[in-house]
C-alpha cells in the first residue's frame, strides 16, 4: 500500500508541473505599499531639491499611485506614468531601453509605440523573481537622477516585498 501511494504521488508531480489549469496566479502590491514607495521616491527627489512626479503602476501597467511635488511641471504626470508603464511592459529599466532603442538598433521600433517612453526614470519592481509593479519618476534634472529617486522608492519597501 505504501509503494502504491508513493507511485501515485510520483506520477502526480509531472501533471502539476505542466500547469494545465484555467487560472494564473501572480502577486501584486497592495495600494498602501505602492503609496509608500511613491512617497519615498518623491521625498528623495525633494531632499535633492527636485520637483518631481512619481507614478507606481501594477504589473500590467495600470496606475496605482501618482504623487506630484507642489512645483513640479504639468508634464510629470504623463512622463512618470509612461516611464512606469514602459518599465512594466518590457520588464526592463527605461534607461536600458533608452540605449537599446536608439536609431539603428534592433529595438528602435519600440519608440513608435504610443505609450512607450524609453527615457531613464522607470524601473521594474521585482519580488521573488516576479514583476509586481513598476515605478516612474519625472522632474529631476536628468534621467539618471530620476532613476535614483525611483530606486529610493523601491529601497524603501524592499524589505516588505522580499519573499
Amino acid at each position: 500500500m505504501m509503494r502504491l501511494t508513493a507511485l501515485l504521488a510520483a506520477l502526480a508531480l509531472p501533471a502539476a508541473a505542466q500547469d494545465d489549469g484555467a487560472f494564473v496566479e501572480f502577486r501584486a502590491l497592495k495600494p498602501e505599499v505602492a503609496l509608500r514607495m511613491a512617497e519615498a521616491a518623491l521625498e528623495h527627489c525633494r531632499e535633492q531639491g527636485y520637483q518631481a512626479g512619481v507614478t507606481v503602476v501594477d504589473r500590467s501597467g495600470v496606475p496605482q499611485v501618482f504623487l506630484r511635488a507642489r512645483y513640479a511641471g504639468p508634464h510629470v504626470f504623463e512622463t512618470s506614468r509612461r516611464k512606469a508603464w514602459t518599465a512594466a511592459s518590457f520588464r526592463t529599466p527605461t534607461s536600458e531601453l533608452s540605449d537599446a532603442t536608439q536609431a539603428g538598433e534592433d529595438a528602435f521600433g519600440i519608440r513608435y509605440l504610443t505609450e512607450a517612453l524609453p527615457l531613464g526614470g522607470g524601473l521594474p519592481v521585482d519580488a521573488g523573481g516576479s514583476l509586481v509593479a513598476a515605478i516612474g519618476v519625472s522632474g529631476a534634472p536628468s534621467p539618471e537622477l530620476d532613476d535614483e529617486c525611483a530606486q529610493a522608492g523601491i529601497d524603501a519597501v524592499a524589505f516588505e516585498i522580499a519573499f
